[in-house]
């Protein structure tokens, strides 16, 4: 069964969404590279989220891993968000992986009444 379709496990007012979530390796001169990009590298960021595409983003603080979590029809998709960002094409990414991910939601009108 398809985890994001309706069914009676999934009460009312809860749905589940399919997004992606995008795992990027920072590369091993990462913490030095990253500053000169960073400006620019935030800026696309947010601009994918004033768009809805990405949800959340961020890095462990030990420069091992970023998440980003996306709106995308494919893993593809997903992935094709990122392949040019500044961080890739400049060494701080190295690795991106996209896969498909069970997000938990609730309509608005559930929110709104808690």
């Amino acid at each position: 069964m398809d985890p994001t379709s309706g069914g009676s496990d999934i009460p009312p007012g809860v749905a589940v969404e399919q997004v992606y979530v995008v795992e990027v390796t920072y590369g091993h001169d990462a913490e030095r590279l990253r500053p000169a990009f960073r400006p620019e590298h935030l800026a696309r960021i947010k601009q994918l989220m004033a768009e809805g595409r990405v949800i959340e983003a961020g890095g462990y603080l030990d420069f091992s891993t970023s998440l980003l979590l996306v709106r995308a029809d494919s893993e593809e998709e997903a992935l094709d968000l990122f392949r040019d960002d500044v961080y890739v094409r400049n060494g701080v990414w190295t690795t991106l992986r996209a896969r498909p991910f069970g997000r938990v939601v609730i309509d608005a009108a559930q929110r709104a009444n808690g």
